[in-house]
C-alpha cells in the first residue's frame, strides 16, 4: 500500500502540454519553498481531497476518449503514491507529465514519465514563456527539449489594429 496525497484541483487544459489535452492535477503539499512561488498555499498536505488509483480510475473513466494526458503540478516528494497514479494512466493508454520545480527527477520517476517540466521559478527569468529562463519541458520519449515551443517569437506576432 502507498500513501495517497492531496490535490487542490483537477482541471482539463491544452497549454501545459503540447499537442495534448491533460487532466491537470494540482498536488498540495509541497516541500520546495521556490522563493517567489505564486502557488505558496500548496505548502498545505492537509489542503485538498485525497487522490489515490481509485479516484484517478474514476476520473479517466469519465474522460475517456476526450484526454490524451495525465499531468501532475507536484507530487514528485511521494514518489511511491505518484508512480502508482503514474503507471495507472499508462496502462489506461494516456501519456503523462510532471511539473516540478526542482532541478532533477529521480529516475525511478522518470521512467515512467513522459514528459517533464524542471526547473524552480525565478522571478527575474520567468516561466516557460520566457526566452531567459531557466525551466525546460522536456519529451522523455525522444530525449526533445520543447521549451521553445511556449514562447512567442516576437517577429510572429501581429497588430490587430495594422
Amino acid at each position: 500500500m502507498f500513501a495517497s496525497f492531496r490535490y487542490v484541483c483537477h482541471t482539463v487544459g491544452t497549454l501545459e502540454v503540447p499537442d495534448e489535452v491533460s487532466l491537470i492535477y494540482t498536488i498540495s503539499g509541497c516541500p520546495l519553498r521556490c522563493p517567489g512561488c505564486h502557488s505558496a498555499d500548496l505548502r498545505n498536505p492537509d489542503l485538498g481531497r485525497t487522490l489515490d488509483t481509485r479516484v484517478l480510475a474514476e476520473t479517466l473513466e469519465r474522460y475517456a476518449g476526450l484526454a490524451s494526458c495525465v499531468c501532475f503540478l507536484g507530487g514528485e516528494w511521494q514518489p511511491h503514491a505518484l508512480i502508482a497514479l503514474l503507471q495507472l494512466t499508462r496502462a489506461k493508454g494516456l501519456a503523462t507529465c510532471l511539473y516540478t520545480g526542482s532541478e532533477h527527477i529521480d529516475d525511478a520517476i522518470a521512467a515512467h514519465l513522459d514528459y517533464l517540466k524542471l526547473g524552480p521559478f525565478i522571478a527575474a527569468r520567468g516561466g516557460l514563456d520566457r526566452p531567459g529562463t531557466n525551466q525546460r519541458f522536456l519529451d522523455l520519449r525522444n530525449g526533445l527539449d520543447l521549451t521553445h515551443r511556449f514562447q512567442r517569437n516576437a517577429s510572429s506576432s501581429f497588430d490587430l489594429a495594422a
